[in-house]
């Protein structure tokens, strides 16, 4: 699996730092942008944090970085790069056909927002583009992205994330020895194992 690209066409940005100084309200429009329908008895958080096997507070905390990556792709004047978990949110959202296209792009943005796949070969330019996307955040949100959601650019491109879907009613699933004792060591660093 590649890495995504997020590109949108850029309005500029007429201040720095969202809290209160950007001069429009898209901000505001994303971050309100509803993904979970009450009436539904599966709303998008619950199956996204059901299909990740996280936390629903975790989930949570992930729709709304997925919401601020939204925001980024529209005002950093670069190309984004979103994180592993950003990203399963965002593949979730586009399976939610009208929600995605119809009520996020073309009601609240305006404009399409596309995920774009990498053709592969290309680690450089996105490891360049994710630290680009980590610096507009901090410089627009005036705050350093969550670390467990948003890992530096080492963590982030360690290795080539290769999921898959396993059936864990039929199989156990347990992590090689090494990544334990990493997620061992960012729980008793003062940032949480960023470097």
């Amino acid at each position: 699996m590649g890495v995504p690209e997020a590109t949108a066409q850029r309005e500029p940005v007429r201040g720095e730092g969202v809290a209160g100084r950007v001069a429009d309200d898209l901000l505001a429009r994303v971050m309100a942008f509803e993904l979970d329908d009450p009436e539904s008895p599966m709303p998008f958080t619950k199956r996204l944090a059901r299909d990740n096997r996280w936390p629903l507070a975790y989930a949570i905390r992930v729709v709304r970085e997925y919401r601020r990556f939204v925001f980024l792709a529209m005002r950093a004047g670069h190309t984004v790069v979103p994180s592993e978990q950003v990203d399963q949110a965002w593949h979730l959202h586009l399976l939610y056909t009208r929600s995605y296209w119809d009520g996020l792009c073309a009601d609240v943005l305006g404009r399409p927002l596309h995920h774009g796949p990498t053709r592969g070969g290309e680690q450089h330019k996105h490891e360049t583009l994710y630290q680009q996307t980590l610096d507009s955040y901090a410089r627009l949100f005036d705050e350093p992205p969550p670390g467990d959601i948003w890992p530096d650019v080492h963590e982030r491109f360690r290795v080539a994330h290769t999921g898959t879907h396993v059936y864990t009613g039929d199989y156990w699933l347990m992590p090689r020895p090494g990544v334990w004792w990493r997620r061992l060591r960012g729980l008793f660093t003062p940032s949480g194992g960023r470097r």
